[in-house]
């Protein structure tokens, strides 16, 4: 590993036509933040690190060298990504003990936030050596911070499933967590993941989307979960990645529960019963399960 992966020039960095000396480091893994789009936002403190480490692991060398190259920081890069992190994984511990310091990037942002690094992270502590984290850009901490939502008490969720079922149910149980809720989700499956919140936390509860975070495009749009979902589901699948935050559980009273049951029985003699729930949940603010399962038992009792 070591004949590929060391330094293959001078230990150093450039700032604008300066070069930077790198100072060495001591033995360790040091995981290290990258920017999230804006190759502006790298820290100093990163950028020595990258250029003095001995090894460099990252998810995919094409990325990681653009930002090598940005900063002239001359170099190879080993390959750490979920398909060899269990080969590998053992082969970075052995380097650390043997005295070397090792970087480790994702393609963007702070590692192991829904990148691969979570068993390396674990080896090396188990093996009792030091991990030294670099700070820097997170998409997560991004989003929050321009989101206008409560941030004192928040957690992130990172990708729901795929499959309807398991999505629901994941939501299910965050529903009810007294804080921010943060999602990563692709583009093409924004629109079905934020119908699928309005129905399962409520579409009253106030949410954003972020794209294109620290990029040009850079875009954070507001609103309930019932108008966000409306909204992307009559647009255009939007570019780049997607950051959703939603607020916490509504603290606003209970609807009156006959009035509620009103609802549902009007809604469901000019519609199905799951459409029922789904409108009754927008207008409510209440969680479109709960809706459904209470209109069969009035259908039941009233039959």
């Amino acid at each position: 590993m070591s004949e590929h992966n060391e330094a293959d020039g001078p230990k150093s960095f450039m700032i604008g036509q300066t070069a930077m000396p790198a100072r060495p480091l001591q033995p360790a893994l040091y995981v290290v933040s990258t920017p999230i789009g804006n190759l502006g936002d790298m820290t100093l403190r990163a950028l020595e690190t990258l250029a003095a480490a001995d090894i460099l692991a990252c998810e995919d060398t094409r990325v990681t060298r653009v930002l090598l190259e940005r900063y002239g920081i001359r170099r190879r890069a080993f390959a750490y990504h979920e398909h060899n992190e269990s080969e590998a994984t053992p082969r970075l511990v052995a380097a650390v003990a043997e005295g070397k310091s090792v970087a480790l990037v994702s393609d963007a942002g702070t590692p192991l936030i829904s990148d691969p690094g979570y068993r390396l992270v674990g080896a090396m502590a188990e093996a009792d050596l030091r991990v030294i984290p670099i700070p820097g850009a997170s998409a997560v901490l991004s989003a929050l911070a321009a989101s206008g939502l409560p941030t004192d008490s928040f957690f992130f969720a990172g990708f729901l499933s795929v499959k309807d079922g398991a999505r629901r149910s994941r939501l299910t149980e965050l529903k009810a967590i007294p804080g921010t809720l943060i999602f990563y989700e692709s583009p093409r499956r924004l629109a079905v993941s934020l119908a699928s919140m309005a129905d399962e936390l409520g579409g009253a509860r106030h949410a954003t989307v972020s794209r294109e975070l620290t990029k040009t495009f850079e875009e954070t749009r507001r609103g309930t979960l019932a108008t966000l979902a409306e909204h992307y589901q009559a647009a255009d699948t939007p570019k780049g990645e997607i950051v959703i935050c939603v607020g916490p559980p509504l603290a606003a009273e209970r609807p009156d529960e006959a009035d509620v049951d009103a609802l549902l029985l009007d809604l469901s003699a000019q519609m199905s019963a799951s459409k029922a729930a789904g409108e009754a949940a927008r207008q409510t603010g209440l969680i479109k399960s709960d809706l459904y399962k209470r209109l069969l038992t009035l259908k039941e009792t009233s039959a």
